[in-house]
């Protein structure tokens, strides 16, 4: 299992598109895949229970993958958060 601790920096937070994009990405893997955050905790490749995290900029998660794939599957969401789910220029 592994865990990561990141911050929500765009400016939409866990909107509608961003969350899409946060589950299509880990779509690609095997593994399971958790966020935590506002005492919530959630299957990351869901797009309803991302949304409910209602994690706006500037928002704390905690991310927590688990399985076969875990650290490619980790890799891949960290960067996404670090390019701000490609939306700010």
């Amino acid at each position: 299992m592994i865990e990561r601790e990141l911050t929500v920096s765009n400016r939409l937070g866990l909107h509608a598109r961003a969350t899409a994009k946060l589950v299509q990405v880990l779509s690609a893997f095997r593994s399971n895949a958790t966020l935590v955050a506002k005492g919530r905790e959630v299957n990351a490749k869901s797009i309803m229970g991302v949304m409910l995290l209602a994690a706006g900029q500037g928002t704390a998660v905690r991310l927590r993958v688990e399985g076969e794939d875990e650290a490619a599957a980790t890799e891949a969401i960290v960067a996404l958060f670090e390019r701000r789910f490609d939306e700010d220029n």
